[in-house]
């Protein structure tokens, strides 16, 4: 048998680097009489390529660390810098950070009214929380307001944006103040809204959306607080103007103690239907004030009673704007590029479906198609030069006792948004 000669083996052996392998049995049983001192001082002197790479590897990873912790303590710093600079009031402010002019509106604006307690324990800092600045204009207002949400259930509700107002009751009366008549006309929804507002001019969280002045004893137990929303038998008995609290209880109006010269006609008129019946007609044509030198808002909403069909809420919408322009000889309408400018009017279209939604009807109203007649709408208001309010966003994470109505809460909350656009109607 052929001897080995040296170094057959290691040409033979090699690593995964394509490096030959040596083995100090090749050198004992060589008879080479020399040492192969290229492949050994390879093999003996110099660290493998992998140890190289592993070393390197740890330094990026520890260079990485600790360019981290630089990062994390300088933020540190910078917030406890921050802290101390905040005050109590602003501390409690969830964002921590408030513009300073809005401090003064971490207050709870219904601290001060009737029947507020144990059993009535509402607070406007649980409805809304000030949050950055608040919207220049109305467009901005609106598509904020539509846009919203919450942080969690019945949290406060949040504008996208920018920010709206919770005003107090002086704000509240001075804006409805500036007009002779806020008209809402509507369905049960705008019925509810209306009953929001007058729980806040007459600054009564027990009875203040109702007709509580020919209430029994046993529908003042009834009716109480948040049931003045969430008990029909409660609700239907809601005030329809604010003529009806002058009438039966003008002590209970606040507007007129803080502003002595406020006459505001504040009403509903319930108009559901398409076609529209002609006794609706002509009551609704009869309440609007005719003389145009007087002030006038109109707040409408419309959807369920034609069961979220646009055409016919079309239909409902022009039939109304038709008659607003017939009485007061004014317009609601964009017409061609006069630069006159139309009455204000908002359309509201309604609230988000909850889990007691009747069966029969989560196709035809439930969530996706109340979200698609509220994109719908929105667009035919744009083509009238109409406002638009969306509340689907406003309530989808809110009670909704029946599935399809808000709790005071809810309500309170959208008495609100229609303040703010009332407020920026002028800018």
């Amino acid at each position: 048998m052929t001897g080995m000669m040296f170094g057959d083996n290691l040409y033979k052996d090699k690593d995964r680097g394509g490096r030959p392998r040596f083995r100090s049995s090749d050198i004992e049983n060589s008879s080479a009489p020399f040492l192969p001192t290229e492949y050994s001082v390879r093999a003996w002197l110099l660290p493998p390529p992998r140890l190289f790479q592993r070393v390197g590897r740890f330094i990026i990873v520890l260079f990485a660390i600790l360019v981290s912790i630089s990062f994390w303590l300088s933020l540190s710093v910078l917030h406890l810098d921050r802290l101390q600079s905040i005050s109590d009031d602003e501390y409690k402010h969830p964002f921590y950070v408030l513009p300073e002019s809005r401090v003064g509106e971490l207050k709870d604006t219904l601290a001060g009214y009737k029947h507020r307690g144990e059993k009535c324990n509402l607070s406007s800092l649980d409805l809304h929380m000030p949050l950055g600045a608040v919207c220049p204009d109305r467009s901005s207002m609106l598509a904020a307001l539509s846009s919203g949400g919450r942080i969690g259930r019945d949290a406060p509700y949040m504008p996208r944006g920018c920010d709206m107002q919770w005003f107090g009751t002086w704000e509240v009366c001075e804006i409805l103040g500036r007009y002779s008549q806020v008209i809402l006309v509507g369905d049960s929804m705008l019925r509810h809204v209306i009953g929001a507002l007058n729980i806040l001019i007459r600054e009564d969280l027990g009875y203040g959306g109702v007709t509580d002045w020919n209430f029994s004893e046993e529908e003042k137990q009834k009716c109480f607080c948040n049931n003045q929303f969430n008990v029909r038998d409660c609700s239907i008995q809601g005030i329809f103007s604010t003529a009806d609290v002058i009438k039966h209880n003008p002590l209970s109006l606040v507007c007129p103690k803080v502003i002595p010269d406020w006459n505001t006609d504040l009403r509903i008129e319930q108009i559901v239907r398409y076609p529209i019946p002609d006794d609706e007609r002509r009551r609704f044509e009869r309440e609007i004030d005719a003389n145009p030198l007087q002030r006038k808002a109109f707040i409408l909403g419309h959807g369920l009673w034609n069961n979220l069909e646009v055409d016919q809420a079309v239909s409902w919408l022009e039939a109304v704007l038709d008659m607003i322009e017939l009485r007061t000889r004014a317009r609601t309408q964009l017409r061609g590029r006069s630069p006159r400018q139309n009455l204000p009017v908002l359309l509201m279209t309604p609230n988000a479906a909850g889990e007691k939604k009747p069966d029969e009807w989560l196709v035809s109203q439930g969530n996706k198609a109340l979200v698609r007649f509220e994109h719908a709408m929105a667009v035919q208001a744009a083509k009238r030069r109409v406002d638009h309010l969306g509340t689907w966003n406003m309530s989808i994470q809110a009670t909704l006792y029946d599935g399809v109505h808000m709790d005071m809460r809810g309500n309170l909350v959208k008495a609100m948004m229609v303040l703010n656009w009332l407020n920026l109607l002028d800018v």
